[in-house]
């Protein structure tokens, strides 16, 4: 399951950013529906046996590499990530199907420096109050379309995820997984494809209860990977954390 909240990793960082306004939306999946698509060197974490996809819109700011300052150009943008989640020698962690950005050189440099499958969208993430009005339409040459437009906003008092509940589970995660790939659109990495990881650091996340209303989302249908049409997300909602991340380790 996820993880107690971890000490910062040895070594420097390269990147740090802020990640603000975010919606964790949540479906739970058989592993099976999932098994396919993730490499075959990462196991499934899954609660309770079941494993779970979500869609995580966000802002992304303050965007700077370590010894040099942020830069209008790279540094504020939209983010939405497709992702679940994987373990891989003890190290539980995040994989995403997708991450789409509105700003060319994160996704160029996403896919080249990170091995993340990034893809072109034009996106919009404005704040209406409390609440986020969010849009996102990804414009990426030869990528399955992908849309979601949506209006999220928190709900309910700040708390932190408690160890050992669904909360923490889908929330509290302190590294990430790439395979190589993945980065050509594939939601999958070869049987011999190279397999990273990468550490980040944050202090716990500030969760409230969340409103959403979900108008657009194909994403997961892009993926190749479908849910009930019934099944009304798990809706959680952080206004953010800042965050460093660690170079990539082949793993």
């Amino acid at each position: 399951m996820g993880q107690e909240h971890v000490a910062e990793p040895e070594g420097a960082w390269r990147w740090r950013q802020r990640w603000s306004d975010l919606l964790f939306a949540h479906w739970p999946v058989p592993v099976e529906v999932l098994r396919p698509r993730i490499p075959e060197r990462l196991e499934i974490d899954t609660y309770d046996g079941t494993a779970w996809l979500g869609v995580v819109p966000f802002r992304m700011e303050g965007v700077r590499p370590r010894g040099l300052p942020a830069v209008p150009w790279l540094s504020r943008f939209p983010e939405l990530n497709l992702r679940t989640y994987v373990k891989r020698d003890g190290y539980p962690g995040v994989f995403f199907f997708s991450l789409d950005a509105s700003n060319p050189v994160a996704v160029s440099l996403g896919r080249r420096w990170f091995h993340l499958p990034y893809f072109h969208a034009r996106a919009a993430c404005s704040p209406q109050g409390e609440a986020i009005a969010y849009s996102s339409t990804r414009t990426h040459n030869g990528a399955p379309a992908a849309r979601f437009e949506a209006r999220y906003g928190p709900a309910g008092d700040v708390s932190h995820a408690v160890p050992g509940t669904l909360e923490h589970f889908l929330t509290e995660r302190y590294c990430l997984y790439a395979s190589g790939g993945s980065v050509g659109g594939s939601v999958r990495g070869g049987g011999r494809e190279p397999l990273y990881r990468a550490q980040v650091h944050h202090a716990p996340w500030p969760l409230q209860p969340a409103t959403v209303t979900v108008e657009v989302n194909t994403l997961l249908a892009a993926a190749g990977v479908e849910v009930a049409a019934q099944e009304p997300p798990h809706v959680l909602f952080a206004r953010g954390v800042d965050v460093r991340l660690w170079p990539l380790r082949e793993v």
